[in-house]
């Protein structure tokens, strides 16, 4: 098991300690570092300016929102970090979702699979660099038709470090999770439960079958973000997951338009999935932390005495996760490396 650090998303400013943690998990051997966007700070910009300050860490992005940047944009950010980064750039992209990309963005959200189908093949176009790209589908024209009408097909100027700069989809539903198998190196879960471990093997399976390529599973990774918060007492460690919880099952998005909504429901959930959005969106967010049960907090994260979180790793270790994605100041990572690889 591979762990990496997370630095978060930002709220008034940089998260407090982040570059002291990123360096203490270097130091401790992690396999790689992230940074996140949301719609204030980006995720690109902070991974540049802390994986300066390291030497061995992979550089992740947790992730780009494909709507945020074309795929051009996306493509020449990512070889300029791989050529600064000495080849250590992991291109971690998503859809988001549709209050994020129509409301921030401005950008329509309907048929985000088909979408990334079409940013993913156009950034591994350009990083091939084979030939000047031309690309026409529906939802990206390269060169576009009409405006000026003197828009030609180009090549990068700048040969790129890697021309297999890994790409990690991030996915929640079944058919997004096949198609990070498809069409990616890895994948990144979010709220994986171990008892859903079958399910998302399935899924996994089929995209490497759509696929077309034998050996294509071999190397593929799975980086999941786990929350883990040791302490004496389980209940208070919960509380400190709880408003996550809350927020993602029940403040991102609308009803009927809530991904992580629906992996709490297919986890058997629904009704708590219910009660939580209904609080949150009538603006009863300690309520709706409140309402959510230890059980599934505990079906997603690590929480309790350090006794209890070893005993409960086995079935985490025996799931698809190739890697554990942590967060927290540069003082635990010490303590998390201990519990998880010790």
């Amino acid at each position: 098991m591979k762990l990496g650090y997370n630095t978060g998303y930002w709220s008034q400013g940089p998260p407090d300690g982040a570059l002291e943690a990123i360096q203490r998990a270097e130091e401790l051997g992690f396999n790689s570092i992230w940074s996140a966007e949301a719609y204030g700070s980006d995720a690109l910009t902070p991974l540049a300016w802390w994986g300066a300050n390291t030497q061995t860490v992979k550089l992740g992005t947790g992730i780009l929102q494909m709507a945020a940047r074309t795929p051009a944009a996306t493509a020449m950010a990512a070889l300029t970090l791989d050529h600064l980064s000495g080849g250590r750039f992991i291109c971690g992209l998503g859809a988001s979702g549709p209050q994020v990309v129509e409301g921030w963005y401005g950008e329509e959200y309907p048929r985000p699979l088909a979408r990334t189908r079409e940013y993913i093949e156009i950034l591994r176009r350009i990083w091939a660099r084979d030939n000047k790209v031309e690309f026409h589908g529906d939802f990206f024209d390269m060169p576009v038709e009409g405006g000026a009408g003197l828009g030609k097909p180009l090549k990068s100027t700048v040969h790129p470090l890697r021309t297999d700069i890994p790409i990690y989809l991030a996915a929640e539903g079944p058919k997004n999770v096949a198609l990070s198998a498809e069409i990616a190196d890895g994948w990144l879960p979010l709220f994986f439960s171990p008892k859903e471990d079958g399910w998302y093997r399935e899924q996994l399976d089929s995209g490497f079958e759509a696929s077309g390529d034998p050996s294509k599973k071999d190397g593929f990774e799975v980086s999941a973000t786990i929350m883990v918060v040791p302490g004496d007492d389980a209940q208070r460690c919960a509380d400190r997951v709880r408003p996550m919880l809350a927020l993602y099952a029940g403040g991102m998005g609308a009803k009927g338009a809530n991904f992580h909504y629906e992996v709490f429901e297919r986890m058997g959930y629904g009704d708590v999935a219910d009660k939580v959005q209904n609080l949150y969106l009538d603006g009863r967010k300690d309520e709706a932390a409140a309402s959510i049960p230890l059980e599934m907090v505990e079906d997603v994260a690590l929480v309790g005495p350090v006794d209890k979180i070893r005993g409960e790793l086995d079935r985490w270790r025996e799931t698809c996760i190739t890697e554990f994605l942590l967060s927290g100041p540069a003082g635990a990572l010490e303590v998390y490396a201990d519990i998880i690889l010790g």
